[in-house]
């Protein structure tokens, strides 16, 4: 869609022009109305009403940025969006009932039948499913390459290459790959960079520095933040956002509620202290595990041990995340599922869930949860292997996190 020149704007929040993340995440959005609220109206609405016939047409028709109707232009809803765009650099964003239907968006609303994604093959499992056998059905082919291997990248790309997605910190492994250079290899083929930045947020990576083009939220983990509600969000270039995926929205409707954008709004203003805190106790338990003698392998890339450590430091603003996942010892994958179930089974504070980004730390085990859709295969191309666990470690004491982990990684000693 392109917009008439010069159309009535919408007032935006008088901000100074050098105004910090931790000041954007609690002040951008849009103005107090004349009621001069302090925290943010929540506006649940489906539609709104016009002053008359003619500038109903005007807005309808674009030539007035207005509220229509709340499946594509909402005030809550803009505010998160305007407040997301502007704490990842962003131009514009785009909000979506939840992770998955933000790439999706993505996906339908810049590629068609005869294109090629090259992705990561360590993204999330149900990532994996949309974009390899999903839209393989309408026509777009996907190639799949190592996380971590730049020229795998460059060797999987095709002339009708139109769209690069990464994620990064990956789930479960927190492999980091090189943003700066994977958008060179998309710019260099004029194809687009997108990448899922739901483990680090703004607060820790702002991939659109580096030089992505779009940047894929799950709402539902960290901008939450309390694990309450489902949402998604697309950030990038106003180009792309408002005439490539505004339209597609506006008939699809994978529209994000105003009231679980109001949820994840307030989340927002706590992001920074919470991933700080979070992402240092997430470290404090990865160097606990590293040392425990029935633990195989760590994984949280700030650790010195991680393969992308200098890597992900540089790009992470000097932090690792607030994920961990660890392998437990065993001989044989089907010893290693009792053992990584053993060890799930004996907490006593940890959440047994696959959701993450919350402030109660989540356990779970990848294999059979959030990649067990997966064919084998697959699973153990993303590395995702039988003695597997992820933690999502939240606010609790990590002493506290230790000893819960203790009691099922102590009772696997001979």
């Amino acid at each position: 869609m392109v917009e008439p020149k010069n159309p009535k704007r919408l007032p935006r929040v008088d901000l100074p022009a050098d105004a910090r993340l931790d000041t954007i995440a609690v002040r951008e959005g849009l103005p107090a109305s004349q009621y001069g609220e302090n925290s943010e109206a929540l506006f649940l609405t489906s539609s709104f009403v016009h002053p008359d016939a003619a500038t109903a047409a005007a807005r309808f028709a674009g030539e007035e940025e207005a509220f229509v109707y709340s499946r594509f232009t909402n005030p809550t809803v803009m505010m998160m969006e305007r407040r997301l765009a502007a704490m990842e650099r962003t131009e514009a964003c785009i909000a979506t009932s939840s992770g998955m239907s933000a790439i999706l968006l993505t996906c339908l609303g810049l590629l068609k039948a005869g294109d090629h994604v090259v992705c990561s093959q360590s993204v999330f499992g149900s990532t994996i499913k949309l974009l390899g056998s999903d839209l393989a059905k309408f026509g777009v082919q996907t190639s799949f390459v190592s996380q971590t291997d730049v020229a795998a990248w460059r060797a999987a790309m095709q002339p009708n290459t139109r769209l690069l997605f990464a994620e990064t910190p990956s789930n479960p492994l927190t492999e980091v790959c090189d943003i700066a250079a994977l958008a060179q290899i998309a710019h260099d083929a004029d194809a687009l960079l997108a990448v899922d930045n739901c483990f680090c947020s703004p607060a820790l990576q702002q991939p659109v520095k580096l030089g992505a083009d779009l940047i894929i939220h799950s709402g539902t983990k960290y901008l939450d933040g309390q694990g309450r509600v489902l949402a998604g969000a697309v950030c990038g270039l106003a180009s792309l956002v408002d005439e490539k995926l505004v339209p597609l929205m506006r008939g699809a409707g994978m529209s994000l509620s105003p009231f679980n954008a109001w949820v994840v709004l307030k989340g927002l203003e706590t992001l920074s202290i919470r991933m700080a805190a979070q992402s240092e106790r997430a470290l404090a338990l990865a160097h606990w595990l590293e040392a425990h003698d029935t633990v195989e392998r760590v994984y949280h890339p700030g650790l010195a041990s991680h393969p992308q450590h200098a890597l992900a430091m540089a790009q992470q603003n000097g932090c690792g995340g607030a994920v961990v996942s660890f392998i437990v010892k065993a001989e044989g994958a089907e010893l290693a599922r009792r053992n990584a179930f053993h060890t799930i089974d004996s907490t006593r504070i940890c959440s047994i869930t696959a959701n993450l980004g919350d402030t109660k730390s989540t356990i779970t085990h990848p294999a059979s949860t959030s990649h067990g859709r997966l064919t084998e295969p697959q699973r153990l191309a993303a590395g995702i292997t039988q003695g597997l666990v992820r933690v999502a470690v939240g606010l609790e004491d990590v002493e506290d996190l230790k000893a819960d982990l203790a009691r099922g990684l102590d009772s696997l000693r001979p």
